[in-house]
This record gives structure tokens, sequence and C-alpha cells, in this order.
């Protein structure tokens, strides 16, 4: 039987990478295929964004990968200090061997290595992988211009607050957008506004920043609390509620957050221009000013 490699096949990067205590090329990294993150999904991840070598919000993620690990009944595997050490060795790297400086820390933990059986099995070693790549910013004629979105019936299962490797519905969600040309994929739950494919929403109606609750229904994004942290600063209106669906296609603008979005202004949505008036169809003042002090929080990293 030939096993050769089809010949476009992707090429894995040569990066350093961290795998159950031990560093060594990306490429040559391996895991068990009894390994329950692989046969389940049985595991979760985190995403981290590293500017010059500065790391984003990195207690806020770390206790999200608490919260999400506690769901699964997972044991974390490592300490604070172990996780920044390893995030820090892996952003050295990337950054002395390629010069990347703006940076996304991916780390993964999952239930370990069993035979195959749905039940939780006690006392297994999880099994802990993390590596680090490129973080590739949205482009200047992106915040500009705004970006479009689609709309779609959120399919998902009932448990987004846990930032699992189940990501099928993701992918499938994510598909919806790419298909029709567009960045992302907002969702509903019934009438109600959930979140996108990979990232937040949020929508200004009136000056005031609205977005979802945070409950079992959506993943809260690390941006959560920055952004009402910006608003506070700025006195701009904030709250987190039930969005219908008339209320964000009746919205004045439309945002997306995440790692690498950050905040990202929405300006079409099924093919019809946001807002109202001379700013239809462009970025607003909100986002203006949302934006500006997130690129305020990052710039104290350095400071």
């Amino acid at each position: 039987m030939n096993h050769t490699p089809a010949s476009d096949t992707p090429i894995l990067p040569d990066s350093l990478c961290y795998l159950n205590g031990v560093y060594g090329p990306l490429s040559n990294a391996q895991v068990s295929v009894l390994d329950r993150g692989f046969i389940f999904g049985d595991g979760v991840y985190e995403v981290l964004p590293a500017y010059d070598g500065h790391i984003f919000c990195f207690e806020h993620h770390l206790a999200r990968l608490d919260r999400s690990l506690a769901e699964l009944r997972i044991p974390n595997p490592l300490s604070r200090p172990e996780w920044l050490a390893v995030a820090r060795r892996l952003i050295q790297s990337l950054a002395e061997t390629t010069g990347v400086a703006n940076q996304l820390i991916y780390i993964q933990v999952t239930r370990g290595v069993a035979p195959r059986d749905h039940v939780m099995l006690p006392g297994l070693k999880p099994t802990v992988f993390v590596m680090c790549g490129e973080m590739k910013l949205a482009s200047a004629t992106q915040r500009a211009q705004g970006v479009a979105c689609v709309s779609a019936q959120d399919f998902r299962w009932e448990k987004a607050h846990i930032k699992s490797t189940s990501l099928l519905g993701a992918v499938f969600a994510r598909q919806i957008s790419a298909d029709a040309g567009a960045l992302e994929t907002v969702m509903f739950r019934g009438d109600f506004l959930s979140e996108a494919a990979a990232s937040n929403v949020w929508v200004v109606k009136h000056g005031v920043v609205m977005g979802p609750p945070k409950d079992n229904l959506v993943l809260e994004g690390i941006r959560f609390n920055l952004i009402e942290a910006i608003c506070r600063d700025q006195g701009i209106p904030f709250e987190l509620r039930r969005i219908t669906r008339a209320e964000v296609l009746d919205a004045d603008e439309l945002m997306l957050s995440s790692a690498t979005k950050e905040v990202l202004p929405v300006t079409l949505l099924d093919d019809n221009p946001v807002g109202h008036g001379a700013a239809r169809g462009l970025p607003g003042p909100v986002y203006e000013r949302l934006y500006a002090g997130y690129q305020a929080a990052k710039a104290q990293l350095a400071a």
C-alpha cells in the first residue's frame, strides 16, 4: 500500500511547540489515536493574543480555561506560572526564528488517552498542547469600510459557554459565511441574538452598546469585560440582555469582537447596509471610540 502523501498536503511548520512537557518541532508532534480529544472532541482550548511579545489579558484567558476545564471535570494540569513560562518560551522562539511580532498562543487540554468509552473516566493524565502562530489582524480597508456578515439560525448545542474543541457546529456556521463571501455568520437562537461562528456580536442603538447575557448559550469572550471597561471609561452606556432579531436589523451599528478581530465594524448584514441616515453602511462613531480604547489597552502592555 502506498502511503506517500498527496502533493497538495500542507507542509506543517517547524516552529517550536509544547506537548506533554516536551518542546519540539510542531511538524513532529504526535498524540495517540485513542486520545479522547481525537475520538470525542473531549477537551477545551484557549487562544491568547500577544503583541510584540506581551500577552494580552493573560489572567482573563486562564480564568476562562479554568472554567471550561471545571465544566468538563478535567483538572488543570499546569499552574499559572507554568502556563506563562510555556507561552513565553514559544513566543520568544517564534519571534527569533521568523521575526513575527504579533502572535496567537493556542492552548489545548484534553482528558487524555483511554480505551474508547463515552463515560468520563477518572484519573486520566490530561494531554497538554501549546503552539504559537502569526496573528493576522483586520486590514485597514476592513476597518475603514467595515465587513459583510450573513445571518443564520444557531443550530449548535446548549453549552456554548464551554470553549470546547468540539467545533463542528462552528465549522458549519463559519462555512455559511464563507460560501456567501462574507466574513462571519451572525446567529440567532429563535428570535434572539447569540453570537457569531468565531466572534461575539455587539449591537449599538441610540449610543448604547448591547450584547447578549453571559449564560450557557454564548461563549463569554474575553472582550466582554474589556469592552465593558472601555465603555465605562468613555461614558458609553453598556448593557447585557436578550437582543431580538428586529433590534439587530434596526441597529445603528453592529460590531464583532475576538482575539484577531479586536473590535471590527459590520456594515453589511444579509446584503443590507447597517445603520441609518448618512452613516448607513459605514463604520459608526461608537466603533471608533471602542477601537481607540482597545488600542490604548494594548499600549499599556508595553508601558
